[in-house]
């Protein structure tokens, strides 16, 4: 498959996303939408990993696995997002009875 259809399936993902965080108010929504957001990006990721290592198949070994191991950060990163963050959602909840991030405003007070 060519590369093209993955980088279009990667922004359009990317930009669900972003439409996602910038308009919802629930914030379990927007956990999800960021994570659509990180796995747009591995899918980019490896699609050019993919790419580069059919390109250098030939001359390295090692070839087009730097675009694996991003794609390894951002799910370690992406796992420690959802942990810290249901915990503050969690707490938001029994404090507030509601998951709306524009009550976080009154925390300024």
């Amino acid at each position: 498959m060519d590369i093209k259809y993955y980088i279009f399936l990667s922004v359009a993902l990317f930009v669900i996303g972003i439409v996602g965080v910038l308009t919802r108010r629930n914030a379990i929504i927007i956990f999800m939408c960021i994570e659509l957001m990180l796995n747009a990006t591995n899918l980019l990721l490896v699609a050019f990993s993919k790419m580069h290592y059919l390109a250098g198949k030939a001359t390295n070994a090692t070839a087009g696995i730097d675009g694996q191991l991003f794609v390894f950060f951002i799910m370690v990163v992406a796992a420690a997002e959802v942990s810290v963050g249901l915990a503050i959602i969690v707490m938001l909840y029994r404090n507030t009875h509601s998951v709306d991030v524009n009550f976080l405003n009154r925390l300024k007070h």
